[in-house]
């Protein structure tokens, strides 16, 4: 009876520790100069904005401001993710006169920006830094100043912004997120997009924290609030 008895404490015991281990993480505080929480994206930091035709042009595509605070004193490195979770599955109608891209139809995420192993004393990115302006080709994708460029959904380096679909019934929502990481580095190969950059991270993650914002290039077709 007395084996049952320490079997079973054991048991209990094992289930606190593993729950103390899987603890969430804890907030970051994340702040982005002209972009609040759930409101509209300027077009200033959009890779395309609607032009007088009811179709798309250039934007400025400049890279937003953002600065993170309250991470815990184990973090050895950031990473930085902006994902849509609202890009079609496919594009086949995508900007194609006469056709519409219904509110229910299959969607994926796509990676606006991903920056990986950013050192502890970086806490900021200052706007501008990682765009400004399309850049014919491509940004490159490589080690800066602040961290490690991903590759995202364009296939470039850096940020690159909204840019929707302008005959899109939906109305895009961008998850811009800081990850505080308990390792210096993910030891990732170059170039590394959002969704391996996302499970390299797992059991890794000791706070995070982000703002979302929204964006249309659809004049007519996007249903407000969804």
């Amino acid at each position: 009876m007395k084996k049952i008895v320490g079997s079973a404490l054991f048991i209990i015991q094992s289930c606190f520790i593993g729950q103390a281990l899987a603890q969430p993480p804890v907030p970051l505080t994340v702040k982005i100069t002209g972009i609040s929480e759930g409101t509209p994206i300027p077009s200033k930091f959009a890779y395309c904005t609607a032009d007088d035709k009811g179709r798309t042009k250039n934007g400025d595509n400049i890279s937003p401001a953002i600065a993170w605070s309250g991470a815990p004193a184990q973090t050895k490195s950031y990473a930085l993710i902006v994902v849509d979770p609202d890009v079609p599955a496919n594009f086949d109608t995508a900007n194609k006169p006469d056709k519409i891209i219904p509110m229910n139809f299959a969607r994926q995420n796509f990676y606006h920006w991903v920056l990986i192993n950013i050192p502890t004393q970086v806490t900021g990115i200052f706007e501008g830094k990682n765009s400004s302006g399309v850049t014919a080709g491509g940004k490159p994708v490589g080690r800066t100043s602040y961290g490690t460029n991903g590759i995202n959904g364009y296939g470039f380096g850096g940020y690159d912004g909204p840019c929707p679909p302008w005959n899109d019934e939906r109305l895009h929502h961008y998850h811009f997120i800081v990850y505080a990481l308990d390792v210096a580095s993910l030891n990732l190969p170059d170039p590394v997009n959002g969704s391996l950059a996302k499970s390299a991270m797992t059991g890794h993650i000791l706070a995070q924290g982000e703002v979302m914002g929204t964006y249309t290039t659809n004049p007519t077709g996007v249903r407000p609030g969804q």
